[in-house]
Parts: C-alpha cells; structure tokens; sequence
C-alpha cells in the first residue's frame, strides 16, 4: 500500500513521501499562479481550478487567495462560493455540495495527530517526524459556513445547515439547523 493509500484509507503515514511531496509541489505552483490572478481573468481563474480540484462544478468562485495542501481530493459543487484567506488541509476527501456559502478564514482540516506527543513524535534531532492521519470531510448542499470556523477531520456536515461565525465544528451536524459556538452545537431547526 503507498503512502497516498495510506492517508485516504485514514491509516498513519508518512506525508513526507516522494509521491505526495510531488502533489503538494504541483499544488503550490497551481495555487501561486492562481493566488496572483487578476481578479478579471476568469477564464484562467477557472482553468486553474479545474486542474486543481478533484471536481469544480459550474459556477465556482474562489476568492484569493486560497489555500490547499494537494487540492486533488477537493471536490466542489455548482454555484459555491468560497471567500477569501480559507484554508482547505485536504490530507483526505474534502466534498463541499452545491450552493455552499464558505466565509472568510474557514479552515476544513482532515489531517489529525495522536494526541500525546511521545505517540506523535518520531526520531530525533533533524530526523524529527510526526504521526499523522485523516479522515474525510463532507459538507452538504446549500450549507453556509460563517466566517473564521474551523471544521475538524472526520466532520460531516448536512444539507440546508448555517454554521454561525467562529464556530468550532468538531462532531457531524444534520441537515436543516443552524449550528454555532465552540465546540458547536445545534441551536434550532431550520
């Protein structure tokens, strides 16, 4: 199994792996190309993105700048809009549906850790390294992501849901509520 395989499986791997560090390189080239776009080159802006992301549906929009660590497990649907500084750590699948409204500052991270350091910590000196792992990330259609959230590894998050600014998302959320506060939490339906 390689290590890719390893980290969309959510087994331990080692993200400093020649295959991955390639996709993290051509990641970083698509993302500074885009990031320095004029904002009127559309055409550009929207190839960038197609070569990026794993699926872009109709009518992305991506405010720079955008970051991402491979941007090929990336998949977003028609008419989603994602504002500006968002950092998606897409170490595994990260599926937005159609309709999204994501915030400035949103982080959807995949990537996680063992939380005691003499688990998570490899080696020493300049062979120093870290454990780590993923799980997917999956928000639903017509989802409205406030401003400075962060969503954590393994989160899935359902259709029609509005996720209040600041939140801290780290358990699923069901369709049709509005959710907020850290950790978040349910507040109503919809």
């Amino acid at each position: 199994m390689t290590e890719k395989q390893k980290m969309l499986a959510g087994q331990i791997y080692d993200s400093r792996d020649p295959e991955l560090l390639r996709a993290y390189h051509r990641a970083r080239k698509l993302l500074q190309a885009y990031n320095t776009l004029d904002s009127e080159a559309l055409d550009e802006r929207d190839r960038i993105l197609g070569k990026l992301f794993a699926h872009k549906g109709q009518g992305v929009w991506i405010e720079a700048p955008f970051f991402c660590d491979y941007g090929e497990h990336i998949s977003i649907g028609d008419n989603t809009f994602v504002n500006t500084n968002c950092i998606f750590l897409d170490n595994n699948k990260i599926s937005i549906g159609k309709n999204g409204l994501i915030a400035p500052y949103v982080q959807i991270y995949t990537a996680t850790h063992p939380l005691k350091a003499s688990e998570r910590i490899i080696g020493q000196g300049t062979d120093t390294g870290y454990l780590t792992s993923s799980r997917p990330v999956t928000l639903g259609d017509n989802v409205w992501i406030g401003g400075n959230s962060v969503i954590f590894p393994g989160v899935s998050i359902g259709n029609n849901v509005t996720i209040g600014a600041g939140s801290v998302v780290t358990k699923d959320i069901p369709n049709n509520v509005l959710a907020y506060g850290n950790p978040c939490k349910v507040v109503r339906e919809l």
